[in-house]
Protein backbone atom coordinates (compact mmCIF):
# COMPACT_ATOMS: atom_id res chain seq x y z
CA UNK A 1 0.00 0.00 0.00
CA UNK A 2 1.40 3.37 -1.01
CA UNK A 3 1.12 6.58 0.93
CA UNK A 4 -1.47 7.75 -1.61
CA UNK A 5 -3.64 4.74 -0.81
CA UNK A 6 -3.84 5.03 2.96
CA UNK A 7 -4.65 7.72 5.49
CA UNK A 8 -6.05 11.18 4.88
CA UNK A 9 -7.17 12.06 1.39
CA UNK A 10 -6.86 15.44 -0.28
CA UNK A 11 -10.47 16.41 -0.97
CA UNK A 12 -11.87 19.33 1.03
CA UNK A 13 -14.66 17.32 2.64
CA UNK A 14 -12.32 14.58 3.82
CA UNK A 15 -9.82 17.06 5.22
CA UNK A 16 -12.56 19.00 7.02
CA UNK A 17 -13.79 15.83 8.75
CA UNK A 18 -10.33 14.99 10.07
CA UNK A 19 -9.10 18.42 11.12
CA UNK A 20 -9.73 20.36 14.33
CA UNK A 21 -12.96 22.36 14.12
CA UNK A 22 -11.30 25.67 15.01
CA UNK A 23 -9.10 25.41 11.93
CA UNK A 24 -12.17 24.87 9.74
CA UNK A 25 -13.85 27.87 11.32
CA UNK A 26 -10.73 29.98 10.87
CA UNK A 27 -10.75 29.08 7.19
CA UNK A 28 -14.32 30.38 6.88
CA UNK A 29 -13.44 33.59 8.70
CA UNK A 30 -10.41 34.23 6.48
CA UNK A 31 -12.55 33.57 3.41
CA UNK A 32 -14.99 36.22 4.62
CA UNK A 33 -12.54 38.93 5.68
CA UNK A 34 -9.76 38.48 3.16
CA UNK A 35 -6.91 36.06 2.55
CA UNK A 36 -3.29 36.56 3.59
CA UNK A 37 0.03 35.06 2.59
CA UNK A 38 1.41 33.26 5.63
CA UNK A 39 4.51 31.29 6.61
CA UNK A 40 4.35 28.51 9.15
CA UNK A 41 7.32 27.20 11.11
CA UNK A 42 6.96 23.51 11.90
CA UNK A 43 9.03 22.11 14.77
CA UNK A 44 9.28 19.57 17.57
CA UNK A 45 10.16 19.94 21.23
CA UNK A 46 12.70 17.11 21.37
CA UNK A 47 15.67 16.04 19.23
CA UNK A 48 14.62 13.92 16.25
CA UNK A 49 15.75 12.72 12.85
CA UNK A 50 14.13 14.49 9.91
CA UNK A 51 11.49 12.29 8.23
CA UNK A 52 9.37 14.72 6.20
CA UNK A 53 8.64 12.83 2.99
CA UNK A 54 5.10 11.72 3.82
CA UNK A 55 4.20 15.27 4.84
CA UNK A 56 5.66 16.88 1.74
CA UNK A 57 4.02 14.40 -0.61
CA UNK A 58 0.63 14.94 1.03
CA UNK A 59 0.94 18.73 0.97
CA UNK A 60 1.89 18.67 -2.69
CA UNK A 61 -1.13 16.51 -3.49
CA UNK A 62 -3.43 18.85 -1.55
CA UNK A 63 -2.01 21.88 -3.34
CA UNK A 64 -2.61 20.24 -6.70
CA UNK A 65 -6.17 19.33 -5.71
CA UNK A 66 -6.87 22.91 -4.61
CA UNK A 67 -5.21 24.49 -7.60
CA UNK A 68 -2.73 26.45 -5.51
CA UNK A 69 0.97 26.43 -4.65
CA UNK A 70 2.69 25.85 -1.31
CA UNK A 71 6.29 26.82 -0.75
CA UNK A 72 7.96 24.12 1.33
CA UNK A 73 11.37 25.11 2.61
CA UNK A 74 12.97 22.07 4.17
CA UNK A 75 15.56 23.14 6.73
CA UNK A 76 16.84 19.63 7.49
CA UNK A 77 17.13 17.03 4.76
CA UNK A 78 15.68 13.58 5.29
CA UNK A 79 17.85 11.65 7.74
CA UNK A 80 19.50 14.68 9.35
CA UNK A 81 19.52 15.26 13.09
CA UNK A 82 17.32 18.13 14.32
CA UNK A 83 17.61 19.84 17.69
CA UNK A 84 14.65 20.53 19.96
CA UNK A 85 12.75 23.62 18.82
CA UNK A 86 14.67 23.89 15.57
CA UNK A 87 12.23 24.37 12.65
CA UNK A 88 12.06 21.31 10.43
CA UNK A 89 10.44 23.21 7.60
CA UNK A 90 8.81 26.50 6.69
CA UNK A 91 5.50 26.28 4.84
CA UNK A 92 4.27 29.29 2.87
CA UNK A 93 1.03 29.91 1.00
CA UNK A 94 -2.50 31.18 1.16
CA UNK A 95 -3.81 31.17 4.73
CA UNK A 96 -7.22 30.17 3.43
CA UNK A 97 -5.68 27.10 1.78
CA UNK A 98 -3.26 26.18 4.57
CA UNK A 99 -5.03 26.87 7.83
CA UNK A 100 -7.11 23.69 8.01
CA UNK A 101 -4.26 21.36 7.04
CA UNK A 102 -2.29 21.68 10.26
CA UNK A 103 -3.94 18.84 12.19
CA UNK A 104 -3.21 16.31 9.47
CA UNK A 105 0.31 17.29 8.49
CA UNK A 106 1.42 17.37 12.12
CA UNK A 107 0.06 13.84 12.53
CA UNK A 108 2.19 12.72 9.60
CA UNK A 109 5.40 14.39 10.77
CA UNK A 110 5.98 14.01 14.51
CA UNK A 111 5.68 10.23 14.99
CA UNK A 112 7.79 9.54 11.92
CA UNK A 113 10.61 11.81 13.10
CA UNK A 114 10.73 10.23 16.57
CA UNK A 115 10.60 6.68 15.19
CA UNK A 116 13.36 7.52 12.72
CA UNK A 117 15.49 8.81 15.60
CA UNK A 118 14.88 5.59 17.55
CA UNK A 119 15.68 3.39 14.55
CA UNK A 120 18.88 5.30 13.90
CA UNK A 121 20.03 4.91 17.52
CA UNK A 122 19.25 1.20 17.55
CA UNK A 123 21.23 0.58 14.38
CA UNK A 124 24.31 2.52 15.48
CA UNK A 125 24.31 0.74 18.85
CA UNK A 126 24.53 -2.64 17.09
CA UNK A 127 26.28 -1.79 13.81
CA UNK A 128 27.27 -5.39 13.03
CA UNK A 129 23.71 -6.73 13.31
CA UNK A 130 21.11 -6.58 10.57
CA UNK A 131 17.65 -5.40 11.63
CA UNK A 132 14.20 -6.53 10.56
CA UNK A 133 11.26 -4.16 11.10
CA UNK A 134 8.50 -6.12 12.84
CA UNK A 135 6.25 -3.26 13.93
CA UNK A 136 3.17 -4.01 11.81
CA UNK A 137 1.10 -5.88 14.40
CA UNK A 138 1.74 -3.16 16.97
CA UNK A 139 0.45 -0.36 14.71
CA UNK A 140 -2.99 1.21 14.81
CA UNK A 141 -3.85 0.47 11.20
CA UNK A 142 -2.31 0.77 7.75
CA UNK A 143 -1.47 4.48 7.91
CA UNK A 144 0.59 4.06 11.07
CA UNK A 145 2.26 0.96 9.64
CA UNK A 146 3.28 2.91 6.54
CA UNK A 147 4.59 5.77 8.68
CA UNK A 148 6.60 3.56 11.01
CA UNK A 149 8.14 1.53 8.18
CA UNK A 150 9.12 4.72 6.40
CA UNK A 151 10.64 6.06 9.62
CA UNK A 152 12.66 2.88 10.17
CA UNK A 153 14.02 3.15 6.64
CA UNK A 154 15.06 6.78 7.22
CA UNK A 155 16.81 6.01 10.52
CA UNK A 156 18.43 2.97 8.95
CA UNK A 157 19.76 4.96 6.00
CA UNK A 158 21.28 7.51 8.38
CA UNK A 159 22.95 4.72 10.38
CA UNK A 160 24.23 3.03 7.23
CA UNK A 161 26.04 6.23 6.32
CA UNK A 162 27.98 5.70 9.56
CA UNK A 163 28.86 2.10 8.74
CA UNK A 164 25.99 0.18 10.33
CA UNK A 165 24.19 -2.66 8.55
CA UNK A 166 20.83 -1.18 9.50
CA UNK A 167 17.42 -2.50 8.48
CA UNK A 168 17.51 -5.02 5.64
CA UNK A 169 13.79 -5.79 5.50
CA UNK A 170 10.47 -5.93 7.29
CA UNK A 171 7.57 -8.23 8.04
CA UNK A 172 4.86 -7.24 5.52
CA UNK A 173 4.60 -6.96 1.76
CA UNK A 174 2.70 -3.69 2.07
CA UNK A 175 5.69 -1.72 3.35
CA UNK A 176 8.56 -3.79 1.94
CA UNK A 177 9.21 -1.08 -0.66
CA UNK A 178 10.69 1.19 2.01
CA UNK A 179 13.54 -1.31 2.38
CA UNK A 180 14.07 -1.90 -1.33
CA UNK A 181 12.22 -5.22 -1.31
CA UNK A 182 9.10 -6.61 -2.97
CA UNK A 183 8.09 -8.86 -0.10
CA UNK A 184 8.21 -9.02 3.66
CA UNK A 185 10.56 -11.39 5.48
CA UNK A 186 9.72 -14.06 8.04
CA UNK A 187 9.30 -17.78 8.40
CA UNK A 188 7.14 -18.96 11.28
CA UNK A 189 5.23 -17.75 14.35
CA UNK A 190 4.78 -19.64 17.59
CA UNK A 191 1.40 -20.77 16.25
CA UNK A 192 3.11 -23.08 13.75
CA UNK A 193 5.20 -24.70 16.50
CA UNK A 194 2.06 -25.40 18.48
CA UNK A 195 0.31 -26.76 15.41
CA UNK A 196 3.22 -29.07 14.61
CA UNK A 197 3.59 -30.11 18.27
CA UNK A 198 7.34 -30.12 17.74
CA UNK A 199 9.95 -27.51 16.91
CA UNK A 200 11.72 -29.92 14.57
CA UNK A 201 8.47 -30.90 12.86
CA UNK A 202 7.55 -27.25 12.33
CA UNK A 203 10.95 -26.73 10.71
CA UNK A 204 10.36 -29.74 8.48
CA UNK A 205 6.94 -28.44 7.44
CA UNK A 206 8.36 -25.08 6.53
CA UNK A 207 11.27 -26.52 4.60
CA UNK A 208 9.03 -28.95 2.72
CA UNK A 209 6.74 -26.09 1.73
CA UNK A 210 9.49 -23.56 0.95
CA UNK A 211 12.53 -25.68 0.10
CA UNK A 212 14.49 -22.83 -1.50
CA UNK A 213 14.05 -20.40 1.38
CA UNK A 214 16.53 -19.92 4.25
CA UNK A 215 15.12 -21.42 7.42
CA UNK A 216 14.61 -19.49 10.66
CA UNK A 217 13.18 -21.48 13.55
CA UNK A 218 11.62 -20.20 16.75
CA UNK A 219 13.08 -22.27 19.55
CA UNK A 220 11.46 -21.05 22.78
CA UNK A 221 7.96 -22.55 22.51
CA UNK A 222 8.67 -25.57 24.71
CA UNK A 223 11.27 -23.84 26.89
CA UNK A 224 14.05 -25.97 25.38
CA UNK A 225 15.93 -23.34 23.41
CA UNK A 226 19.27 -25.10 23.40
CA UNK A 227 17.93 -28.63 23.02
CA UNK A 228 15.55 -27.76 20.20
CA UNK A 229 18.09 -25.57 18.39
CA UNK A 230 20.59 -28.42 18.30
CA UNK A 231 17.90 -30.86 17.22
CA UNK A 232 16.98 -28.64 14.27
CA UNK A 233 20.64 -28.27 13.33
CA UNK A 234 21.11 -32.02 13.42
CA UNK A 235 18.01 -32.47 11.26
CA UNK A 236 19.24 -29.94 8.67
CA UNK A 237 23.06 -30.19 8.72
CA UNK A 238 23.41 -28.97 5.12
CA UNK A 239 21.46 -25.76 5.80
CA UNK A 240 23.47 -25.28 9.00
CA UNK A 241 26.79 -25.69 7.17
CA UNK A 242 25.71 -23.30 4.40
CA UNK A 243 24.70 -20.55 6.83
CA UNK A 244 21.08 -20.82 5.69
CA UNK A 245 19.74 -21.83 9.08
CA UNK A 246 18.95 -19.41 11.91
CA UNK A 247 17.49 -19.84 15.36
CA UNK A 248 15.33 -17.08 16.76
CA UNK A 249 15.33 -16.38 20.48
CA UNK A 250 12.09 -14.91 21.78
CA UNK A 251 12.13 -16.30 25.32
CA UNK A 252 9.33 -15.06 27.55
CA UNK A 253 10.35 -12.44 30.09
CA UNK A 254 9.02 -14.55 32.93
CA UNK A 255 11.67 -17.25 32.68
CA UNK A 256 15.31 -17.88 31.85
CA UNK A 257 16.61 -19.53 28.70
CA UNK A 258 17.01 -23.28 29.10
CA UNK A 259 19.88 -24.09 31.48
CA UNK A 260 20.28 -20.58 32.85
CA UNK A 261 19.52 -19.05 36.20
CA UNK A 262 21.00 -15.91 37.80
CA UNK A 263 24.28 -17.59 38.71
CA UNK A 264 24.69 -19.30 35.34
CA UNK A 265 23.83 -16.05 33.54
CA UNK A 266 26.52 -14.14 35.43
CA UNK A 267 28.97 -16.94 34.66
CA UNK A 268 28.18 -16.79 30.94
CA UNK A 269 28.91 -13.08 30.80
CA UNK A 270 32.01 -13.50 32.94
CA UNK A 271 33.34 -15.85 30.28
CA UNK A 272 32.67 -13.52 27.35
CA UNK A 273 32.14 -9.92 28.48
CA UNK A 274 33.23 -9.46 32.10
CA UNK A 275 33.46 -5.70 31.74
CA UNK A 276 29.75 -5.49 31.09
CA UNK A 277 28.83 -6.67 34.57
CA UNK A 278 31.66 -5.17 36.61
CA UNK A 279 30.26 -1.68 36.84
CA UNK A 280 27.14 -0.13 38.25
CA UNK A 281 23.99 -1.06 36.37
CA UNK A 282 20.38 0.01 36.64
CA UNK A 283 17.79 -2.66 37.29
CA UNK A 284 16.71 -2.54 33.65
CA UNK A 285 20.27 -2.88 32.37
CA UNK A 286 20.90 -5.85 34.63
CA UNK A 287 17.77 -7.53 33.35
CA UNK A 288 18.97 -7.07 29.78
CA UNK A 289 22.35 -8.52 30.74
CA UNK A 290 21.61 -11.44 33.04
CA UNK A 291 17.87 -11.52 33.65
CA UNK A 292 15.01 -13.51 32.27
CA UNK A 293 13.94 -13.41 28.65
CA UNK A 294 16.32 -12.69 25.79
CA UNK A 295 19.30 -11.45 27.78
CA UNK A 296 22.89 -10.99 26.68
CA UNK A 297 23.76 -14.04 28.73
CA UNK A 298 21.10 -16.07 26.92
CA UNK A 299 22.49 -15.07 23.54
CA UNK A 300 26.03 -15.94 24.59
CA UNK A 301 24.87 -19.29 25.96
CA UNK A 302 23.14 -20.12 22.68
CA UNK A 303 26.25 -19.18 20.70
CA UNK A 304 28.38 -21.40 22.95
CA UNK A 305 26.05 -24.36 22.50
CA UNK A 306 25.91 -24.01 18.71
CA UNK A 307 29.69 -23.67 18.39
CA UNK A 308 30.44 -26.55 20.74
CA UNK A 309 28.09 -28.80 18.74
CA UNK A 310 29.84 -27.94 15.49
CA UNK A 311 27.39 -25.43 14.05
CA UNK A 312 29.34 -22.16 13.95
CA UNK A 313 27.54 -20.87 10.84
CA UNK A 314 24.06 -21.09 12.33
CA UNK A 315 22.90 -17.55 12.92
CA UNK A 316 21.13 -16.12 15.96
CA UNK A 317 18.14 -13.85 15.54
CA UNK A 318 17.14 -12.01 18.69
CA UNK A 319 13.75 -10.45 19.34
CA UNK A 320 11.63 -9.22 22.26
CA UNK A 321 11.87 -5.61 23.38
CA UNK A 322 14.97 -4.55 21.43
CA UNK A 323 14.64 -0.81 21.83
CA UNK A 324 17.44 1.72 22.05
CA UNK A 325 18.44 0.94 25.64
CA UNK A 326 18.48 -2.83 25.13
CA UNK A 327 20.54 -2.49 21.95
CA UNK A 328 23.03 -0.34 23.85
CA UNK A 329 23.41 -2.95 26.60
CA UNK A 330 23.82 -5.72 24.03
CA UNK A 331 26.63 -3.77 22.40
CA UNK A 332 28.41 -3.36 25.72
CA UNK A 333 28.08 -7.10 26.31
CA UNK A 334 29.34 -7.80 22.76
CA UNK A 335 26.35 -10.12 22.36
CA UNK A 336 26.83 -12.28 19.22
CA UNK A 337 23.61 -11.24 17.47
CA UNK A 338 23.35 -11.67 13.73
CA UNK A 339 19.87 -10.20 13.24
CA UNK A 340 17.52 -8.20 15.46
CA UNK A 341 13.79 -8.48 14.85
CA UNK A 342 12.08 -5.50 16.42
CA UNK A 343 9.27 -3.01 16.26
CA UNK A 344 10.54 -1.11 19.27
CA UNK A 345 11.39 1.96 17.23
CA UNK A 346 7.70 2.83 17.67
CA UNK A 347 7.80 5.74 20.15
CA UNK A 348 7.34 4.76 23.80
CA UNK A 349 5.88 8.08 24.91
CA UNK A 350 3.38 9.34 22.36
CA UNK A 351 3.43 12.83 23.86
CA UNK A 352 7.01 13.15 22.56
CA UNK A 353 5.75 12.81 19.00
CA UNK A 354 3.68 15.98 19.03
CA UNK A 355 4.84 18.32 16.28
CA UNK A 356 3.79 21.99 16.39
CA UNK A 357 3.20 24.62 13.71
CA UNK A 358 3.07 28.38 14.30
CA UNK A 359 2.53 31.14 11.78
CA UNK A 360 5.63 33.34 11.88
CA UNK A 361 4.82 35.81 9.09
CA UNK A 362 1.67 37.41 7.66
CA UNK A 363 2.00 39.00 4.20
CA UNK A 364 5.76 39.07 4.65
CA UNK A 365 5.70 40.73 8.08
CA UNK A 366 7.24 38.69 10.91
CA UNK A 367 4.74 38.04 13.68
CA UNK A 368 4.60 35.18 16.17
CA UNK A 369 3.18 34.65 19.63
CA UNK A 370 5.33 35.68 22.56
CA UNK A 371 7.76 32.96 23.54
CA UNK A 372 8.09 31.53 20.04
CA UNK A 373 10.44 34.15 18.63
CA UNK A 374 13.05 31.44 18.13
CA UNK A 375 10.98 30.22 15.18
CA UNK A 376 11.41 33.36 13.13
CA UNK A 377 13.04 32.63 9.81
CA UNK A 378 16.80 33.04 9.65
CA UNK A 379 17.65 33.96 6.06
CA UNK A 380 20.77 32.03 5.09
CA UNK A 381 19.62 28.77 6.57
CA UNK A 382 18.05 27.50 3.36
CA UNK A 383 18.92 24.01 2.23
CA UNK A 384 16.15 22.94 -0.10
CA UNK A 385 12.98 24.42 -1.52
CA UNK A 386 10.14 22.27 -2.77
CA UNK A 387 6.94 23.81 -4.13
CA UNK A 388 3.84 22.24 -5.52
Amino acid sequence: MSQAECGAGVDDAGIARLTDAYFNRTREIVSRYGDAQVTYAVFMRRPVVSAPRLVIEWLERVAAERGTRFGIELMHREGEWIGAGDPILYLTGSMQQLVNLETIYLQKLGPACVAAHNAYQMCVELPEAAFLAMEARHCAGAEMEEMMAYAASVGSAAAKREGAKGFVGNATDATAHWFGNRYGFGTMPHALIGYARSTVRAAEMFHETYPDEPLTVLVDYFGREVTDSLAVCQRFPELAAEGRLSVRLDTHGGRFLEGLDPAASYAALERHAPGAIRRYRSETELRHLVGTGVSAAAIWRMREALDEAGFPKVRIIASSGFGVSKCRVMREARAPIDVVGTGSFIPDSWSETYATADIVAYDGVARVKVGREFLLHKNGARKKVSAA
